[in-house]
């Protein structure tokens, strides 16, 4: 254990570092939509690396069920009362990578999609709190800190305060991390306090109203002991107009207990030198399988097979949120002038999605897209990829530019959030940087910075530096781990 552990331990009186249970709505490997379900999978092995015994518990969604049914452990079952609804929890444990997961069972909810959309998907993670909190006192497990993420399991530390008077859910300490702001878990007072018993006197602006509506998010960042995010710069950012989406006020008054923590990526899964996702594994000091991978990627997509040219590429979501309407503005400027190919795979908004099948149909062996998700072609684009695009509106932390540089792919990024936080710019004085950025949100200078990176490309030795500092780069979850076992002890 590092001293600064050591310390910090003997000022809070103890011995050894608190034992943390993880909620979330998604886990990876088991479970998985986005980089919420990375971060569970990965933050509880780093954890116990430095002596934590962290655990996590997520709904057993049906594509758990359909691959690990056969795995797992039935531990006990109870009743959860959701207003006048008496409904099933069965309580699983699986083992897997090294970690404890619990799952919370129940056909009706979890028997589909892990998202429902609208009110049905209120209900869906308003049974999993309950069932939840209900379930502490029968596990196996006696952790001090329960890890909250994003408004899914917001209403834990609330309840747990209002709810359970005398209970060991009261004494408990309680983290909530906000993965992405934008979502809340918006409901009707009459909902909330239908589905979850609220009380009248917390449903006002002091506690969990917001705009005339019951606000789990909100009720999360009132009630939590600590709150944080997934970088530094989204903590300062939420705390405006622009990005705080209504929570700004909440978050400033709170503004000493609200802190930023950049997510890390799995570097066991996400490495060049063995992954097996791609056809020719390469390191910082030995790239020639880089160049194989892109000649594969060239020859899979359809795109002219010629090692001179760039390829620019985007595994995203096709929405505003993630800059795509700035790439929908410039991309025929670039394509028709630059000597460039450009890659994306990905889904979302249809008339992106339908901007793309044209792009294609005009640059046919320049352009290519793949409308959807897979997970193999993701790997090879990461390697095969000269550029990686993350023009995003706003970025909590992002994980895709990290695993890029893991793959000595250069980033450009807008200058937000986590992006900021992670991609250094190139600086053509000193050499140093890991990739180019933009500060607006702007599509010019989105296009100005995809030039600069153009005409770094042209010099070898640079181009060379570039990728050697962007795979020196280390954003494995060690640090990110270290940090969050900081803000459980103060917590505590």
């Amino acid at each position: 254990m590092k001293k600064e552990f050591r310390d910090l331990l003997k000022s809070k009186g103890r011995r050894e570092l608190p034992a943390v249970l993880l909620a979330s709505a998604e886990c990876a490997p088991l479970s998985k939509t986005g980089g919420l379900a990375d971060v569970v999978g990965t933050l509880p092995k780093s954890l116990k690396t430095l002596g934590i015994d962290a655990r996590v518990i997520t709904p057993y969604h049906r594509c758990i069920k359909n691959k690990y049914a056969d795995k797992v452990e039935h531990m006990f079952y109870f009743y959860v009362q959701l207003g006048w609804r008496r409904e099933y929890a069965g309580i699983e444990k699986l083992e897997i990578d090294g970690v404890t997961v619990y799952l919370v069972d129940n056909e009706h909810y979890f028997g589909d999609r892990i998202y429902w959309g609208g009110e049905g998907e209120i209900e869906q993670y308003a049974f999993f709190t309950r069932a939840v909190l209900d379930a502490l006192p029968n596990l196996d497990f006696a952790p001090e800190v329960i890890h909250c993420n994003d408004w899914h399991t917001a209403m834990l530390p609330m309840l747990a305060k209002t709810q359970y008077p005398g209970g060991m859910q009261e004494r408990l300490r309680y983290i909530l991390t906000i993965h992405n702001i934008a979502f809340q878990g918006k409901l009707s007072f009459g909902f909330a306090k239908d589905i979850l018993s609220i009380e009248d006197k917390y449903l006002t602006p002091e506690f969990m109203e917001l705009n005339g509506c019951a606000n789990f998010m909100k009720g999360g960042c009132v009630f939590a002991d600590r709150v944080n995010t997934v970088s530094p710069s989204y903590a300062r950012e939420i705390m405006t107009d622009y990005y705080g989406e209504g929570l700004e006020g909440i978050l400033n008054a709170r503004a000493h207990e609200v802190s930023g923590i950049v997510n890390g990526i799995d570097k066991d899964v996400f490495n060049p030198r063995r992954d097996p996702l791609i056809p020719a594994h390469y390191d910082r000091g030995h790239r020639r399988g880089k160049a194989a991978c892109k000649a594969a990627l060239q020859e899979q997509m359809g795109l002219e097979v010629n090692p001179e040219t760039p390829i620019f590429a985007m595994v995203t979501r096709m929405t505003e949120q993630k800059g795509f309407d700035l790439v929908a503005c410039v991309l025929d400027e670039l394509m028709g002038r630059e000597d460039m190919q450009f890659m994306l795979l990905g889904s979302g908004d249809e008339r992106f999605e339908n901007f793309m099948r044209a792009a294609e149909y005009r640059y046919k062996g320049r352009l290519c897209s793949y409308i959807g998700y897979n997970e193999d072609l993701a790997h090879l684009i990461y390697a095969g990829s000269d550029f990686y695009l993350m023009p995003s509106r706003f970025e909590p932390c992002g994980l895709s530019q990290m695993i890029a540089m893991r793959y000595g792919t250069i980033p450009i990024v807008r200058e937000t959030g986590g992006l900021r936080d992670t991609v250094l710019p190139y600086n053509q004085f000193t050499g140093e940087g890991t990739g180019f950025s933009f500060a607006n949100y702007d599509a010019w200078e989105m296009r100005d910075a995809i030039r600069a990176a153009l005409g770094v490309y042209r010099n070898k030795e640079v181009m060379d530096t570039l990728i050697s500092n962007a795979m020196a780069a280390d954003f494995g979850f060690d640090r990110s781990a270290e940090e969050y076992a900081r803000l459980y002890l103060c917590a505590l």
